[in-house]
């Protein structure tokens, strides 16, 4: 383990497998590289929507004192959800104390760090939300490079690295104010990158040239801090990158930068990433008003219904024609997708910050104090079927792939926080 260095690696055969997969490439997929069952490649998961694959096995009762399988600490801090590809983790980390923003890369079977790689050095932002850090989204991966996005030095920059951790290009995309932190993260579609960067000096959404880094496309945006990440849907028989927040509902061509609708009606701050059921849009939002509604996809920008429940940062989930949420303030629930009824509302307690995953018909989520739920993810009553407690402090969305959980969490120890990577599943 060197930091700042780096140290050459085979590809190993689980990665070689995915990167040689075949298959229907998902809407801003293409080439030969298709995700595997076993990969969880980007913010949200292969298919960007917060689903897992529902055939792996995961333990009924998920308790970290009989399915620990490794821990690892993580150095600094970091609220960005780990990517999980072949044989290796990465996530993203802030060292306050050496001013570094990093990218680790660990072993998946035994957590070991194989590389780190400082992407930063100095020129911290001088003021964050007291729950941000300076690392809070995750990277995405391409089947050759993996793709991070960090504000330093007064501006939002993407770096690609190569899988032997060395730095392949770094682009400046613009000026950035912190308001309350930097959350979005970054999308492979094609042969782009994209990466949102709102903010109240000079907000812009970009499509990069994954090869190179040059910028293919910007798209202005009004003067106003939000955080949510590019999410690409297919709506309408085309693709269309929906974003909310900034006053509004904004669809763009993600090849072409073109601005395809817009239609007001979202709060100015939002963090969640857009989900939909094929015929709607559904975003949420909590500055300064709490919403979540429906957007037609045609292009109308006819709001199909709305609400004012607080969803400000946990995504939502749609599954079975039902839209679901986890609260920020501890409550879940589920709104049918079409009228926006609502079929109920459940306790679960605490707050929230990570968002709910759904694996076959259940949906796990974990609360900012570590404590563990899984819930049925049906519209016909709220049923929670088991809890736990998964470390003292999280706030980063667990990943659930190949039969496993891998979750970033914290615990104090002499009232010093450290955080570590948790590795569960069933014991061989």
């Amino acid at each position: 383990m060197i930091h700042g260095k780096f140290r050459l690696v085979k590809l190993s055969r689980r990665l070689m497998a995915s990167v040689l997969t075949l298959g229907s490439a998902l809407p801003g997929q293409a080439g030969p590289w298709v995700a595997g069952k076993e990969d969880w490649p980007c913010w949200r998961g292969p298919n960007r929507n917060g689903h897992a694959d529902p055939t792996q096995k995961l333990p009924l009762a998920l308790d970290p004192g009989k399915h620990a399988l490794w821990e690892t600490p993580v150095p600094g801090r970091g609220h960005g959800s780990p990517i999980v590809v072949g044989d290796r983790i990465y996530l993203v980390t802030a060292e306050e104390k050496k001013q570094t923003q990093s990218l680790l890369a660990y072993e998946r079977r035994t957590g070991v760090l194989a590389w780190s790689t400082v992407i930063h050095s100095g020129k911290f932002p001088p003021k964050i939300n007291r729950k941000a850090t300076h690392a809070s989204n995750s990277p995405a991966f391409d089947g050759e490079r993996l793709y991070v996005s960090f504000v330093n030095g007064g501006a939002a920059h993407t770096t690609a690295v190569n899988l032997e951790g060395e730095k392949v290009w770094t682009t400046r995309l613009t000026d950035y104010v912190v308001h309350q932190g930097y959350g979005a993260s970054p999308m492979v579609y094609k042969s782009l990158l994209l990466v949102c960067a709102d903010n109240k000096k000079a907000g812009a959404i970009f499509g990069l040239n994954r090869k190179s880094g040059e910028v293919v496309w910007k798209v202005d945006r009004p003067r106003i801090p939000n955080y949510p990440s590019p999410i690409v849907h297919r709506l309408g028989g085309r693709d269309q990158l929906v974003l909310s927040g900034c006053e509004k509902v904004m669809s763009i061509d993600p090849l072409s930068g073109k601005v395809l609708w817009e239609v007001k009606g979202s709060t100015q701050e939002t963090v969640t990433s857009s989900v939909t059921d094929g015929e709607r849009v559904f975003i949420s939002g909590g500055w300064p008003r709490n919403h979540v509604h429906a957007v037609e996809s045609d292009g109308s920008g006819k709001v199909a219904w709305r609400n004012i429940s607080r969803v400000y940062v946990p995504s939502m989930l749609v599954t079975k024609g039902h839209l679901f949420a986890v609260m920020d303030g501890g409550a879940a629930m589920c709104w049918d997708c079409r009228t926006g009824e609502r079929k109920w509302k459940g306790l679960l307690g605490g707050t929230f910050s990570s968002s709910p995953v759904l694996v076959g018909d259940h949906i796990h989520v974990i609360n900012e104090n570590g404590e563990y739920f899984q819930f049925k993810a049906d519209p016909a009553g709220f049923e929670v079927v088991h809890r736990a407690r998964i470390g003292e402090q999280v706030f980063a969305t667990p990943v659930y792939c190949g039969g496993r959980v891998y979750a970033r969490v914290a615990v104090f120890q002499n009232d010093v926080r450290r955080e570590k990577l948790l590795c569960l599943g069933e014991r061989p």
